[in-house]
């Protein structure tokens, strides 16, 4: 199965992460005693992930250094930069759309996903939908949630309003056709969650219901349990042929 290409959004400043990322990047945060980003490529390779688009802002020169075009991972790695302002990740997607000619996942620049991307190509492809939406029953568990389901539909999708119906979370991992941004203005800053909800509101929003929890690096603890879990076994979450 030939995989759709991964649009990376590692664009942000990762305040929560200071002091570590005053000078780096947070895709160059060490985890488990290599880079996140290496981690990140190694594991969207083990699921036959071969292209990647990087959309970066905050000192994303220092991720072009480190991961070049790629071919050490097995994988081509292309770049695009916000500018001279961030664009949020709904505007750094927009502005990836030249190198994009088929549909795409995208994926949180600080989420670790052991997840089964070709079974979550496979329901995209045939749920005639223009996005898809990764989500898992997390009930506060590892995170706030911030998804209600009902009938199998998302019917509210909020990060800052809550209400206890909210049983899912966002698992960080997508699916779109291009078209899906192609209304945005180029160098518009939007956030990828506005996209979200347009979309919930329209009935236009895939779900596909994860059972493997996700990991990220978005926080202290969350960076912490990582790395102590990639310490001990790096290829712990590695899909084995």
């Amino acid at each position: 199965m030939n995989l759709f290409p991964v649009v990376i959004l590692a664009g942000g400043l990762a305040t929560r992460l200071r002091p570590i990322t005053e000078k780096i990047p947070k895709a160059l945060v060490e985890v488990g005693g290599s880079p996140f980003i290496d981690h990140q490529l190694r594991l969207l390779y083990s699921h036959g992930i071969r292209r990647v688009i990087i959309c970066a802002w905050y000192r994303g020169y220092m991720l072009r250094e480190h991961v070049g075009d790629g071919r050490r991972f097995g994988m081509e790695v292309d770049y695009v930069f916000d500018g001279g302002s961030p664009l949020g990740t709904g505007g750094a997607i927009r502005k990836a759309l030249p190198l994009l000619t088929s549909s795409f996942f995208v994926l949180y620049g600080d989420s670790y996903l052991p997840c089964d991307y070709a079974a979550i190509q496979a329901h995209f492809e045939v749920g005639g939908l223009p996005a898809l939406m990764t989500i898992y029953r997390n009930l506060g568990k590892w995170d706030t949630s911030n998804v209600e389901m009902a009938e199998g539909r998302i019917v509210q999708y909020d990060k800052k309003s809550k209400n206890p119906r909210m049983e899912y979370i966002d698992y960080g991992l997508g699916m779109f056709v291009p078209s899906v941004f192609g209304g945005l203005q180029d160098g518009q800053a939007v956030d990828l969650v506005e996209v979200y909800q347009k979309l919930v509101l329209e009935k236009k929003l895939l779900t596909y219901d994860v059972s493997e929890r996700f990991y990220e690096i978005g926080s202290f603890g969350g960076l912490q349990e990582l790395d102590d879990l990639l310490t001990r076994d790096p290829e712990k979450f590695l899909k084995k042929e």
